[in-house]
């Protein structure tokens, strides 16, 4: 995924900033519709508002790249469309000058996702298609790696489970077109990686291996989500857990404190005596 291409900042750039042909306000600012050629080479050609890009507008890059969409205070805000030097697009959402919200990506090789972005990251729901074998990934994502919940599609099976930091892990199943599905899971596997150069030493990986279970007819049951919920309750029996604890350490305290204000029983017998003592 290619991020080249930034826009041309006028604030940072000192007093030239490029030519201009367009309107202007009362302080002679651009201000409405004009066309820019920056110092860099850029071209601009939109809406101003007080000296900034902000409103529709068309900035190609020096560099073969182009946006078309729209800008708010100079930054890429709004929905737009942002062709790259290298050939990948993205069709959606911007924010703060960064892919947010929901777009359309389509990569170098024709590999395309769908789906939510987070600073400029795939992130929530989205689907991937890969166009060399067609197999498709719809589930969840978290900065730019699947994790949570998914399922991934072939031309004949698909497996339905969950992704861990981009890799397969825990249960999960095969369906088969052919009328069954193959229980199992994804265990993680250590096994040794060895590097580019001959002479380095083979560093330990993490390999996530099969471990097949039964077979049955297909069915609507989704290991997935059964696991998440297994997930969801052991974590929230921590909570209660740790609020029990939290509370209990609470009447300690309390308790503590109560005793360290009443008197011990020589403390008593002392007072009483001075009280004895002062009749």
């Amino acid at each position: 995924m290619s991020d080249l291409g930034s826009d041309f900042d006028d604030e940072d750039q000192g007093p030239y900033l490029g030519e201009y042909e367009g309107e202007r306000n009362e302080k002679d600012e651009r201000h409405g519709h004009g066309k820019a050629t920056l110092p860099n080479e850029d071209i601009y050609e939109g809406l101003y508002e007080h000296g900034k890009r902000h409103g529709q507008g068309v900035y190609k890059f020096k560099n073969g790249a182009r946006y078309t969409g729209e800008y708010k205070h100079n930054k890429k805000h709004g929905s737009g469309t942002f062709i790259y030097p290298d050939g990948s697009r993205y069709e959606g959402n911007w924010v703060d000058d960064q892919r947010h919200g929901y777009g359309l990506y389509t990569y170098p090789n024709g590999d395309i996702y769908e789906g939510e972005w987070q600073s400029h990251k795939r992130h929530g729901q989205g689907e991937y298609t890969y166009k060399e074998t067609g197999s498709k990934y719809v589930g969840t994502w978290v900065e730019g790696k699947r994790d949570g919940a998914g399922e991934l599609k072939h031309n004949n099976h698909r497996y339905q489970g969950l992704w861990v930091d981009d890799q397969t892990q825990g249960k999960g199943k095969y369906v088969f077109d052919i009328g069954c599905e193959q229980h199992g899971q994804y265990v993680p596997i250590e096994q040794n990686q060895v590097g580019d150069n001959e002479e380095e030493d083979a560093q330990p990986v993490m390999i996530p291996k099969w471990k097949a279970g039964e077979i049955t007819a297909i069915s609507q049951r989704n290991p997935a989500a059964e696991q998440l919920a297994e997930q969801r309750k052991a974590q929230e029996k921590d909570e209660d857990e740790n609020e029990d604890n939290a509370e209990k350490e609470v009447e300690n305290n309390e308790k503590t404190e109560v005793e360290q204000e009443t008197p011990t029983i020589d403390e008593k017998s002392a007072e009483g005596r001075h009280v004895q003592c002062t009749h």
